[in-house]
């Protein structure tokens, strides 16, 4: 997702719009949700050159997919992601403070989005999504749906105990 910001020059002030469609890149998500590969991601931005460099404001259209966290259900939802990043220029100077290498840079009038559309995004999915906030899950012994069987239950004896229990059996003989 490069984008040539040429036009804009050094003129602090000018600006365009960028409406573009793009597919998405890969790994743009977490283990159980996330955006798939090659699906639509609508960008509306905006591209303002400042005195430091492009400044890019906007926001990312995305489809979510992945599954429950809790039942494995799947889940699909549109989500809409703020950006805003300052790309500074190549021969930009930093302070000793700031560390360069966490500066974005226009490199030869082009920006790459991917980056900070991945930080967008993977910041806003859900740490552990679930289908709905009172989802059951599954049992933890057999794997059943809860929601299937509400008063599902397994009787677990702790294997510390198991040798007291055969004590209290009726047939046991001495």
């Amino acid at each position: 997702m490069v984008f040539d910001v040429k036009d804009l020059g050094r003129s602090p002030g000018s600006m365009r719009t960028l409406t573009e469609h793009v597919p998405a890149p890969g790994d743009l998500g977490v283990a159980l949700i996330g955006v798939r590969e090659g699906s639509d991601v609508e960008l509306d931005l905006r591209l303002e050159a400042v005195h430091e460099g492009i400044l890019v404001s906007g926001t990312a259209h995305v489809e979510v997919t992945g599954e429950c966290g809790r039942c494995l259900d799947p889940l699909a939802y549109d989500q809409e992601v703020d950006v805003q990043e300052l790309f500074f220029y190549e021969d930009a100077v930093f302070s000793d403070e700031e560390d360069e290498e966490e500066q974005r840079r226009i490199e030869h009038d082009l920006i790459d989005l991917e980056p900070v559309l991945r930080d967008a995004v993977v910041t806003m999915l859900p740490f552990q999504p679930v289908c709905r906030e009172d989802c059951q899950g599954l049992c933890s012994e057999c794997g059943v749906r809860l929601e299937d069987e509400p008063g599902h239950h397994h009787e677990v004896v702790d294997p510390r105990w198991a040798a007291l229990a055969d004590l209290a059996k009726p047939d046991r003989q001495n």
